[in-house]
C-alpha cells in the first residue's frame, strides 16, 4: 500500500545569494511558491527525503535555515489552515508535484 501525501509549508532563510537561488530552484521542483521564500509542497515520504537531501546538498548548515512544517493531509475540504491579510495567495489543489 502506498503512503499518502502530506502538505508541508517549506520556508528558508539563506545567507548567500548563489545558494538562495539554488535553494529556490530546488524547492520549486517540489511545490508551489506562495511567496519568494515560502512554498507549499504535497509530498509522499520518499519525495520528502529527496527534497531534504537535495536542499541539504545546497545549503551551508552553519549559516542557512530551512523549515519543513507539516500541515497534515492536503485537500481537506472545510479545513483551512491558512489565514491571509491583504491579497490571498491561491493555494494548490492536491496531487503529485515532483517535476
Amino acid at each position: 500500500m502506498a503512503a499518502g501525501r502530506t502538505r508541508y509549508l517549506v520556508s528558508y532563510d539563506i545567507s548567500d545569494a548563489k545558494r538562495l537561488r539554488q535553494v529556490h530552484k530546488t524547492i520549486k521542483n517540489f511545490g508551489w511558491p506562495m511567496q519568494y521564500s515560502v512554498f507549499i509542497c504535497d509530498l509522499d515520504p520518499v519525495e520528502m527525503l529527496i527534497l531534504k537531501r537535495d536542499v541539504g546538498d545546497v545549503i551551508h548548515h552553519g549559516q542557512d535555515s530551512v523549515a519543513f512544517i507539516n500541515l497534515g493531509p492536503p485537500a481537506h475540504r472545510g479545513r483551512e489552515c491558512f489565514d491571509f491579510m491583504g491579497i490571498r495567495a491561491p493555494l494548490p489543489t492536491s496531487g503529485p508535484t515532483v517535476i
